[in-house]
């Protein structure tokens, strides 16, 4: 089971509330939200509620300052819990939107679909067959990032616009979540562990989907 625990105001001050499971708005228990302390478990949060907007991986630890840290103008909104998988991770990439064009499967890491496997536009929608899954706009991880669980993904474009992210070319990269990593906000392509400085940015050149990956969601949970 995961807990997770979020307080009003940074250093772990003012009201705090903690959940176990999935919410979908935040909003009736907190009036705000500017740090928290995830003490199991693995979470994704979210800058808008019933899940929206952009999105942010966090394991256990503590986050005195998340929005600084982050690089976010919105406070978290709702939050999800992933389950935990210990089968195989399995899932089918197509270079089309429902699922045709060209198929590749996957069952590990990919740090650079258009690498490894010379889609030079990506890819444009997904079956997750087994494992969850976090996929990145630009290779390497970097970048902002989006949570797969099992199921069909028939258009990444009609997603992301439901994101509000813009400059939108086709997903291409597939990777597990080995470590803590977390989605840079609208126009920064960034990742880091807690009490890191962020990364310099990307070039705005490379600020699109064009290039993603995907990591498998490995969990190492207390």
């Amino acid at each position: 089971m995961g807990k997770i625990i979020f307080f009003e105001d940074r250093n772990f001050k003012g009201h705090s509330y903690e959940w176990t499971s999935d919410c979908s708005d935040m909003a009736p228990f907190l009036a705000r939200c500017h740090s928290c302390r995830v003490e199991s478990g693995c979470w994704m949060l979210y800058d808008r509620p019933n899940f929206m907007g952009n999105q942010y991986f966090v394991r256990r630890g503590e986050y005195a300052d998340y929005m600084s840290m982050w690089g976010m103008s919105e406070w978290v909104k709702s939050c999800r819990l992933i389950p935990m998988h210990r089968g195989p991770y399995r899932t089918r990439i197509y270079g089309r939107e429902n699922f045709m064009g060209q198929m590749m499967e996957i069952m590990d890491d990919c740090d650079s679909v258009t690498e490894r496997y010379h889609w030079s536009s990506g890819f444009m929608s997904c079956h997750v067959l087994d494992g969850h899954w976090l996929l990145y706009e630009m290779p390497h991880y970097k970048g902002r990032m989006w949570y797969f669980q099992p199921g069909e993904y028939r258009n990444f474009r009609e997603m992301v616009n439901r994101a509000d992210v813009r400059g939108f070319r086709g997903p291409g990269q597939i990777s597990r979540s080995p470590e803590p990593l977390y989605s840079a906000g609208p126009g920064d392509t960034w990742s880091h562990k807690p009490g890191h400085k962020p990364l310099p940015g990307v070039p705005e050149s490379r600020n699109h989907l064009h290039h993603t990956h995907i990591k498998r969601m490995l969990q190492r949970q207390s």
